[in-house]
């Protein structure tokens, strides 16, 4: 058994929230290029280039790649062979609480849904934990933006809807979100399980590289298909047309009952944050 003092968790989770905020992923970095070079609109290779050099600067300067500092979404691994001393839960938010100060970060959450009474340091987290084998704790922090959050959706569809009734309802989606989520975007789409489980494999499908495809070769064929079709949808970047509206389309599957065909659709801005540490 392998013992974890809770302050190792708030200062790495404090460290990882600034660094989500501050340095885009290379693998995002890399696609902007590349979708620069590819661009035909002159508008949309200028906004690409404007987006680069936004994040150059904010990496330089360690400051908000966006002013949107989001919410902050925890994904922990942890293994069966690990003990921790207290409150994962309250050592995650400490982090957040200190991070978020440190950093001079926008706090933007709320007590209640109703009330709308700021909390004053970005907590709570919301969390999200998995208990795997060994004795390795994975943190993944991922700050989502109220933009690309509020575009996204859950519907369940019938069995009988098929790839033909997905492929419908995620270019639906993506059509009406125009430019509200900042494009170029990200899709995370979740298939299957319930309508919980398919949300969270569309949040979990964002953490994937960019440049990876899915290891079932027919769920792949249908990330790409998805990917050409939406950027066929003229919307572009920052809405202002172009052939470039996503930089990819991840999607996650699970099992489901056989008279349920759940679809979640996450999208993420250009901003795609995520940071991850192995303790």
């Amino acid at each position: 058994m392998r013992k974890i003092d809770p302050e190792v968790i708030t200062t790495s989770v404090a460290r990882l929230v600034k660094e989500a905020n501050y340095f885009l992923g290379e693998d995002m970095v890399r696609a902007l290029k590349r979708a620069s070079e590819e661009e035909e609109s002159p508008v949309g290779k200028e906004i690409f280039n404007q987006i680069i050099e936004n994040a150059k600067i904010a990496a330089e300067e360690e400051v908000p790649i966006c002013q949107d500092t989001g919410v902050v979404v925890v994904f922990l691994e942890v293994g069966n062979e690990v003990y921790i001393k207290g409150d994962i839960y309250q050592a995650v938010n400490a982090g957040v609480r200190r991070g978020y100060r440190e950093g001079y970060l926008r706090k933007s959450m709320v007590k209640s849904p109703i009330n709308r009474v700021n909390t004053g340091d970005n907590t709570p987290a919301v969390i999200h934990t998995k208990i795997v084998s060994g004795e390795k704790l994975k943190i993944i922090v991922a700050p989502k933006g109220g933009g690309s959050e509020n575009m996204s959706i859950v519907r369940m569809l019938k069995p009988s809807d098929g790839i033909e009734g997905i492929k419908e309802f995620v270019l639906k989606t993506i059509r009406e979100a125009g430019a509200n989520p900042c494009p170029p975007i990200i899709v995370g789409i979740g298939l299957g399980g319930t309508l919980e489980k398919a949300a969270l494999l569309a949040k979990e499908a964002l953490l994937r590289p960019l440049d990876d495809s899915n290891p079932d070769p027919e769920v792949a064929r249908l990330e790409d298909e998805l990917l050409e079709e939406i950027n066929k949808l003229g919307i572009g970047p920052q809405g202002l047309g172009g052939i470039k509206t996503a930089l990819a389309v991840k999607i996650e599957t699970f099992p489901c009952h056989i008279a349920s065909l759940p679809v979640a659709i996450n999208l993420n801005c250009h901003v795609a944050r995520h940071k991850e540490v192995i303790i």
